[in-house]
């Protein structure tokens, strides 16, 4: 039966704000709906191809007969086709196909909510039903997802955790690891349908569907559920960069560069093979608002991480000279994607008050976290890329040579404010012969270990907050690799069991002690003691917040241990040392202070009050003002 023209679910006031560049809500009006018109139950398409001249549905309820079911062209000029097709249901398979001259092809929904099981490349009939029982979540999310909230990300790929789960599986498995190691967030490298598995996730065709390689919408939904019932915030990734050339899915849609800049100085991205989205054209500017949107409504998530912006920044990325076109001014920066970018984030913000968006962003671009009103791009936090470069390069010199690497470990600091950061420890940094986080410590093996739980230990009282990937909590040698799980079978060996008990107890720590999270993002939360110990490579530090608590952090960096060490501090009374990198269930050597020290009224480092110390070998020591 051929599709009906006379129905649709667009109004002008939708085909108003899609040809604006302003409409969030797409996915309530494109793609395929099951309804009932007139008695008869069936499913209602819409396509954007704006330049095709014939545009049919095509599936197993026609026997993919591009013949049976042409879509009609809407007359207001938005190349939108449609149609209401009878007896089509949830669960039925269909495609596009879109002619245009010669040209034609057989295209996936850009809108639809499921897909079949990679390698097949066909869209699903599909309508979301879920109960959630997440509203206490949701009522109260702003106290667990605001700049002020404790931050102990754990980065996940769900396809190598653990091999072969399924959403609901991974959910109940997660969400008590996640509750046992204390952290607050679960970010998840992009679920959105994508066809090759190696691309992780970051060569997207459905931004409207979780990959159907482990289980329905509604399973994904079960896991975002089943976070939020453990209070565990779901952070995604998400990637308005660039898409896969695949036949099926985005590229060369309708005959025409319809979603890619139609210049391959533009269109093309070198790193990736990859097409870049034309942020010019108002009707794509729709599409990623929407699909932006559409996870935030629909699937609940707490906040979205959008990969490669330095990419959309700037013209010249990755190009040689002759390979970028210069914007209108001559200059290398994407206007067309610094107002996408600006848009998307006034929108979230407007419509998700306790969302919070991140930005993967590499450069030096000045106010990535501040408010767009103000000159900003309004993302809520940006990953400190400088501080991970840094901290691992210094992390990486044999003990002794870092005195002359110093300035490597304390210069984060000083623009340690100038963003909202999130420090990250991520995938990125564990693959393509990069080697684990414990491969790239110097030393025997038991120096590994130690300089590694100093690593992180540092980092959980560096200002920011914390992401840490899969693996590395466990102190796991091998590289990442996707077609594997994680190595569980360490957690046999005391060596990495303490590394595994320190990021338990790190993150209690830190969500136990204001002055470890509360101001973050704000100097006022951070005092230097001592930075110039260069010789010794030590640093010492003050962690604060608004009540005016305070937490001590010093650093041995080096392995001998150090004793009758003094430090300054600002108050009289005991320091109570509360974390301990040595601590003999970390598998350390055991040398501490005893529980804690009484500070002595001798001035030091420009402060009333010392302590004098015992630092630990490859060590980080917490120590906390007792009232």
């Amino acid at each position: 039966m051929k599709a009906t023209k006379p129905f649709s679910l667009l109004t002008d006031f939708d085909i108003y704000l899609f040809r604006k560049g302003e409409h969030t809500r797409l996915y309530l009006k494109l793609g395929s709906h099951p309804i009932e018109l007139e008695g008869q139950k069936g499913t209602y398409f819409a396509v954007w191809a704006p330049n095709a001249d014939y545009v049919a549905v095509i599936g197993d309820f026609n026997g993919w007969d591009r013949g049976k079911n042409p879509l009609f062209k809407r007359e207001d000029g938005s190349g939108i086709w449609e149609g209401f097709i009878p007896d089509v249901e949830k669960g039925m398979l269909y495609k596009y196909f879109i002619a245009r001259g010669s040209w034609w092809a057989e295209k996936g929904d850009p809108f639809a909510f499921y897909w079949e099981v990679p390698p097949r490349t066909a869209s699903i009939v599909w309508e979301l039903n879920f109960r959630w029982e997440d509203d206490k979540w949701m009522e109260e999310r702003h106290r667990f997802n605001n700049i002020n909230s404790p931050w102990c990300i754990y980065e996940v790929h769900i396809g190598s955790w653990k091999k072969g789960l399924t959403y609901r599986e991974f959910a109940d498995e997660i969400a008590e690891y996640l509750k046992e190691m204390r952290f607050t967030h679960l970010e998840l490298l992009p679920v959105m349908e994508h066809p090759f598995y190696g691309s992780w996730g970051y060569q997207i065709t459905g931004y409207f569907a979780p990959t159907s390689r482990y289980g329905t919408p509604e399973d994904f939904m079960y896991l975002v559920n089943k976070l939020h019932q453990n209070n565990i915030g779901i952070i995604l990734d998400w990637v308005p960069s660039h898409f896969p050339k695949d036949l099926h899915g985005l590229a060369y849609f309708d005959g025409t560069h319809l979603y890619e800049y139609p210049d391959w100085r533009k269109g093309w991205h070198p790193d990736w093979d990859s097409f870049v989205f034309d942020y010019g054209k108002p009707e794509v500017r729709s599409f990623l608002l929407s699909s932006a949107h559409f996870w935030a409504d629909v699937y609940h998530a707490d906040a979205l991480r959008v990969d490669a912006v330095a990419s959309m920044l700037y013209l010249d990325y990755s190009r040689r000279e002759g390979e970028w076109i210069p914007n209108i001014y001559g200059g290398k920066e994407n206007l067309e994607a610094i107002e996408f970018i600006k848009k998307l984030n006034e929108s979230l913000y407007g419509d998700f008050p306790h969302i919070q968006t991140i930005a993967e962003e590499s450069t030096a671009w000045p106010m990535v976290t501040r408010p767009v009103y103000t000159g900003g791009l309004g993302f809520g936090f940006k990953w400190n890329m400088g501080w991970m470069h840094d901290t691992l390069f210094y992390f990486s010199k044999d003990p002794i040579y870092r005195k002359y690497h110093h300035n490597d470990i304390t210069f984060s600091i000083w623009y340690a404010f100038s963003e909202n950061f999130i420090l990250p420890l991520s995938h990125d940094e564990v693959v393509h012969g990069k080697g684990s986080l414990i491969n790239k410590m110097p030393g025997d093996y038991w120096q590994k270990f130690a300089n590694l739980r100093a690593l992180l230990a540092y980092m959980w009282a560096h200002p920011g907050k914390k992401l840490l990937f899969m693996g590395s909590e466990i102190g796991q040698f091998d590289e990442w690799n996707h077609e594997s799980s994680i190595q569980w079978n360490l957690l046999d060996y005391e060596s990495h069991r303490g590394v595994h008990r320190l990021i338990k107890d790190l993150n209690r720590t830190l969500k136990e002690n204001p002055p470890l999270y509360e101001l973050d993002c704000s100097y006022e939360g951070f005092e230097w003691i001592d930075f110039h110990d260069w010789e010794k490579s030590i640093i010492s530090f003050i962690r604060k917040d608004s009540a005016g608590n305070k937490i001590l952090v010093v650093c041995n960096f080096t392995p001998v241990p150090r004793y009758n060490y003094r430090v300054g501090v600002p108050e009289g009374g005991f320091w109570k040392e509360i974390l301990n990198t040595d601590a003999k269930e970390y598998w350390g050597s055991g040398i501490g202070n005893m529980g804690g020290k009484e500070a002595d009224p001798v001035p030091f480092h420009g402060r009333p009050y010392s302590l004098e110390l015992v630092l630990p070998p490859l060590a980080v020591i917490y120590m906390k003002k007792e009232k």
